[in-house]
């Protein structure tokens, strides 16, 4: 089912600017738009979530959208026989970035517009959990993303993927030399999850303990770490992200169909089971 999200923060409305439309692919309800939800509202667009695993993407209009945005998962962007919703993502990534339609991708939705361009995607050799440092390139210092140079962010991912041949890399980390790039104005990436709220944080930690204890992390040791960086990472993201949308072209007007047709429930369908624990 299409669900509003954030039905409870209105959107800005200004009656010179046309209505645009947020389309918000999330592959697993804890793993949601977080802090990126109100400044999508204060930017005056009409959020529409869409839960892959029940919707039919494939009939989702890959141009109708002003915006899309393809959340994190737990899956692999490769596990497509798995997860066939994977594919479809990617096909209308695919027809997006051909428009030059605005488009962001966070961890697994990277992961997967390097996909749909063609890039391999695969396991890292280490696994992030927690907080860590992101260095923007010289490009990135000149765009939204050296807002989160030097600050601390959540990285929850052992998968890491290729750089798409027209992207621009914005930012890297010391295990993963690709967390954030571009492609023009109109598609962002960021490896990293800069939306994570601190009550999304005590949820990944709380259901992430037979990971945790994989990896030898400690849970109070990670949430000593978000007392400690995540106001500034909260305030990076709302700085980073409304500077993003800001550059973005106004929507070219068009008539708008209702919301069946941006994305219809699959007569047969049922949730998908994730085979993996990991937040991406």
């Amino acid at each position: 089912m299409t669900t509003d999200a954030l039905a409870g923060v209105p959107a800005t409305t200004d009656p010179a600017r046309p209505a645009r439309t947020a389309l918000v692919l999330q592959h697993d309800p804890s793993i949601h738009l977080g802090n990126i939800g109100p400044v999508l509202r204060e930017h005056g667009y009409d959020v529409r979530v869409v839960d892959v695993a029940v919707e039919d993407v494939a009939t989702i209009d890959p141009s109708e959208p002003d915006l899309v945005v393809v959340l994190g998962g737990e899956m692999g962007a490769y596990e497509t026989d798995e997860f066939p919703f994977l594919a479809a993502e990617q096909s209308l990534l695919q027809q997006r970035i051909r428009e030059e339609r605005p488009t962001l991708g966070v961890c697994l939705g990277a992961q997967l517009i390097a996909g749909a361009l063609g890039e391999r995607v695969y396991k890292g050799d280490t696994m992030q959990i927690g907080y860590r440092r992101v260095q923007t390139t010289e490009a990135g210092a000149g765009s939204p993303i050296r807002h989160f140079d030097g600050v601390p962010v959540v990285e929850w991912h052992g998968d890491t993927f290729e750089l798409p041949a027209t992207a621009t890399l914005l930012a890297s980390s010391s295990d993963y030399s690709n967390e954030a790039f571009a492609i023009g104005r109109f598609t962002l990436a960021v490896q990293f999850h800069p939306e994570v709220t601190d009550q999304m944080h005590e949820q990944w930690v709380a259901e992430g303990y037979n990971e945790l204890a994989e990896h030898a992390l400690d849970a109070d040791a990670l949430r000593a770490d978000r007392e400690r960086y995540s106001a500034a990472m909260q305030d990076a993201s709302q700085r980073a992200f409304s500077e993003w949308l800001s550059q973005l072209p106004s929507p070219e007007p068009r008539e708008r169909p209702g919301r069946q047709r941006l994305a219809r429930k699959k007569s047969s369908s049922s949730s998908a089971q994730s085979s993996a624990s990991t937040p991406a």
